[in-house]
């Protein structure tokens, strides 16, 4: 993950990153079940399917990511003032819709 650029002091609760890095290692580890398949010359369909359900994984992670910033982050910054942050939430939005 990228830093934040914008300047207020908060850290995000151990737990949830937890829970989020555990959900990108299974969408990887199943990538790389899908990669394997394609090795192997699986049927398309299947390949498809799975490669439907990492996507589908991955972006559930995006959605709470989002959410985390919005509770904490973005709540933060507005208490201080911090328009910056509200831009850049606004530029992430776009580029994570855009590619889901």
């Amino acid at each position: 993950m990228s830093s934040h650029t914008h300047n207020h002091n908060h850290h995000h609760d151990p737990a949830h990153t937890k829970v989020i890095v555990n959900r990108l290692s299974k969408a990887i580890g199943h990538l790389e079940s899908v990669k394997k398949m394609v090795e192997d010359d699986r049927d398309c369909s299947e390949v498809l399917i799975q490669l439907s359900a990492v996507k589908s994984a991955i972006n559930n992670c995006g959605k709470e990511i989002l959410k985390e910033h919005i509770a904490h982050c973005i709540v933060h910054a507005v208490e201080d003032g911090d328009e910056e942050a509200i831009i850049e939430l606004n530029e992430a939005i776009d580029k994570f819709m855009k590619n889901s």
